[in-house]
């Protein structure tokens, strides 16, 4: 059984690659925007969010379903669907986007990021696994726009033929307006910040700490750290340095990308700043290219995005406020917040253990390819290459370790 997918067509082409596997595949649409990408054969629940976990339970007994498939596993309707698919030990298939990026996507057993089972004992990772060269993907950005523009654009159209539905994020035609205010800030800021990147990497080199911000409702901050929001974690990171921090260092937010046209934090962090009494040594930047970032930063403050990884990949010293599956003794400082910024120049990442931790991601979660653009030599619809890892072996995708037909 498949939930809800990516944006777009990826999983009417996964279905196709797991039919060929031998499996049978059904589809659960929940707005109009998944109809869109997957008009044919599916079932439409209309119903409401109260009864839906009933209506799973009876689902899955009637098809007799023993694998289920699902993008992200913090959404309201698929947490009510992985507690019942765990609870009667049917198979969890969680795709996300990819921890290593670029040209990779994640597919993990039973759950994600925090969730997920990977160790997080350093010892784990003392062997070396195999990793198959990729194959590059490409820009994937404009085809993942177009896709997220279709799908909000018909299911905000459609809400009438599901109107019990209540989407993990706002459904309507307003969510346009943020993603052109995205566009004109980004010129903006191209410009108004066009010497900051020559200031931290010459002047400032190595005296910077770099704090990546996340999407304000990302499932990351909302379930997997404990801060109230973005700006709890902005004021007690601002406070943490003011009070801790080495005199001669800067704190640099970064605004995510994908964040800009919904929030703006230049009003937050002037106010804590001037409070705190260091309005000189903070700055909030926007589009600067974050691996010369990284290459150049003293330490690295996150909740537990992605970026994290990045920062490992370039031996930056990383301090995880949230709870994140990287957070690994030898890879990111243990210690507490207020210690780190003075720890931070002897708590680089060990980089053996981060090769063995990174080949093991890349063997057992990670998929070559892209949700938005398919990769052509894969040779398959859905446009991934299934043979590397556990997590993306031929057993894991038709689910034939069971020795009779699977219903997906």
């Amino acid at each position: 059984m498949l939930l809800q997918g990516p944006v777009g067509p990826f999983f009417a082409n996964f279905a196709k690659d797991l039919n060929q596997a031998g499996a049978q595949v059904f589809k659960v649409n929940f707005n109009a925007g998944d109809w869109f990408y997957y008009p044919q054969g599916a079932i439409n629940y209309r119903g409401t969010m109260d009864d839906l976990p009933n209506w799973i339970d009876e689902l899955i007994h009637r098809l007799d379903i023993d694998t289920v498939y699902l993008f992200g596993d913090c959404r309201p309707i698929h947490k009510a669907a992985h507690f019942i698919a765990s609870r009667y030990r049917i198979e969890i298939g969680v795709f996300e986007e990819g921890y290593v990026r670029p040209d990779y996507v994640t597919l993990e057993r039973y759950g994600v990021n925090a969730y997920s089972r990977r160790s997080r004992d350093s010892g784990h990772y003392g062997d070396e696994l195999p990793v198959p060269k990729k194959l590059a993907v490409g820009n994937t950005y404009w085809p993942m726009v177009k896709y997220g523009f279709w799908y909000f654009l018909i299911g905000s159209l459609g809400k009438p033929c599901f109107w019990n539905y209540r989407h993990h994020r706002p459904l309507n035609l307003l969510e346009a307006l943020p993603w052109w205010l995205s566009v004109a800030r980004k010129q903006w800021y191209r410009w108004a910040e066009r010497t900051m990147l020559a200031q931290l990497t010459g002047a400032w080199k190595k005296r910077f700490f770099l704090v990546p911000l996340q999407v304000f409702n990302d499932s990351q901050i909302t379930e997997h750290a404990d801060f109230s929001g973005v700006e709890h974690f902005i004021e007690v990171t601002l406070n943490s340095f003011a009070q801790h921090a080495p005199p001669d260092t800067l704190l640099v937010f970064k605004h995510h990308p994908m964040d800009r046209g919904h929030r703006n934090y230049a009003a937050l962090i002037k106010k804590l700043a001037s409070a705190a009494g260091i309005a000189a040594r903070v700055h909030y930047i926007h589009d600067q290219h974050l691996p010369t970032l990284l290459e150049q930063v003293r330490g690295v403050v996150l909740v537990n995005s992605t970026v994290g990884l990045s920062a490992l990949h370039h031996g930056a010293p990383t301090k995880v406020c949230g709870h994140a599956l990287y957070d690994i003794a030898g890879l990111t400082y243990q210690g507490t917040l207020d210690q780190f910024w003075s720890a931070a120049p002897g708590a680089r990442p060990d980089r053996h253990l981060y090769r063995r931790f990174r080949d093991h991601l890349v063997a057992r979660t990670q998929l070559n390819g892209s949700f938005y653009k398919p990769l052509e030599q894969a040779g398959n619809c859905s446009g991934l290459r299934w043979s590397i890892g556990d997590a993306s072996s031929t057993e894991a995708v038709s689910g034939k370790n069971k020795g009779r037909p699977r219903s997906a």
